[in-house]
């Protein structure tokens, strides 16, 4: 089964890259703030460069791919699971249900989805048209419900300049724009010597995003007794076993979708909670426990469900 083979061989990858990060912080290498100071440059650098290097040789047609409605619907669907579920068996408030409904809906399309698209899916460009998706849809709808919830009010210039705050989504956009220039005037408007050090410092995105992660799991104590373990689980599935199986259902029997593009939508769907969710419940100061965790267990068990899925899908 090639596709398993491939899949382990790309986790493989991961793994030991991720492990480098780990053991560099369980050694204090680079002191204690190695793991932010690679986070920000991965997140204020070296991802745009990568996400605007790679979409600025990509046909359009390419970048919005049909698959990105299986993405979109299927995303949709779980978060308006927990909030039923929220609403039967929790009973959590608006807000602590709202980092809920992102633990399950958000994909971690950067951190994990990128190095997945790349060594597992072999494009990284995979991973682009979700990451607009949610930096432009989700992130301003979910920052406008927590404005609401825990303020009470919502400031329209605040949430409409959210994206303007998201460097991933600025490099993509660029990357974008000068795909369509290419495709209007028929050939690469950017000389090698802007576009080769962009191309460079992108390179440098996956191993720095790898590491970072690594160094985070060191030190971590996860489900206390004091957390929603019950929550936490139930966001874990609805993440990495229902939404991927939604996504099947959507491109298989509604899309008709074969091969590796429905392989690619699966996968895709299996990515475990982006990180992002963390950074807006530290921001609105709720759920932050709750989404830590429901990202952990997220993160821990998505390469499982993933293997599963090469192995079916193969």
């Amino acid at each position: 089964m090639p596709g398993l083979i491939s899949a382990m061989e790309g986790f493989a990858v991961i793994g030991i890259v991720i492990f480098v990060g780990y053991v560099a912080a369980r050694m204090r290498i680079g002191g204690p703030d190695a793991q932010m100071v690679l986070n920000k440059f991965s997140f204020f650098v070296s991802s745009p460069c990568l996400m605007f290097s790679i979409l600025s040789k990509q046909k359009l047609g390419e970048i919005f791919h049909p698959s990105l409605l299986v993405a979109f619907v299927s995303a949709l669907a779980v978060g308006a699971i927990f909030v039923a579920l929220n609403a039967v068996k929790f009973h959590m408030n608006p807000a602590d249900c709202t980092i809920g409904a992102l633990n399950s809906l958000y994909l971690n399309s950067n951190n994990i989805g990128l190095p997945v698209a790349t060594y597992i899916l072999g494009n990284p460009a995979l991973v682009a048209p979700i990451l607009v998706m949610q930096q432009a849809v989700f992130t301003p709808v979910g920052l406008t419900v927590l404005d609401i919830t825990t303020k009470g009010k919502v400031s329209a210039k605040a949430i409409l300049s959210q994206p303007l705050h998201q460097p991933l989504l600025i490099g993509s956009l660029g990357g974008i724009l000068v795909s369509a220039i290419t495709a209007k005037i028929g050939w690469y408007p950017l000389p090698n010597f802007l576009f080769d050090p962009i191309d460079m410092i992108g390179d440098s995105a996956v191993p720095l995003i790898l590491m970072a992660f690594g160094m985070s799991l060191h030190g971590s104590k996860p489900m206390r007794k004091e957390t929603n373990r019950l929550a936490t689980v139930t966001v874990a599935l609805l993440k990495n076993v229902v939404m991927p199986i939604i996504a099947f259902l959507l491109a298989y029997f509604v899309m008709g979708f074969r091969g590796t593009v429905l392989y690619g939508c699966v996968v895709l769907a299996a990515l475990p909670t982006g990180q992002n969710v963390y950074n807006y419940a530290a921001r609105y100061n709720v759920g932050l426990t709750f989404a830590r965790d429901g990202i952990l267990l997220s993160t821990v068990t998505s390469p499982i469900f993933i293997a599963i899925i090469a192995a079916i899908l193969s």
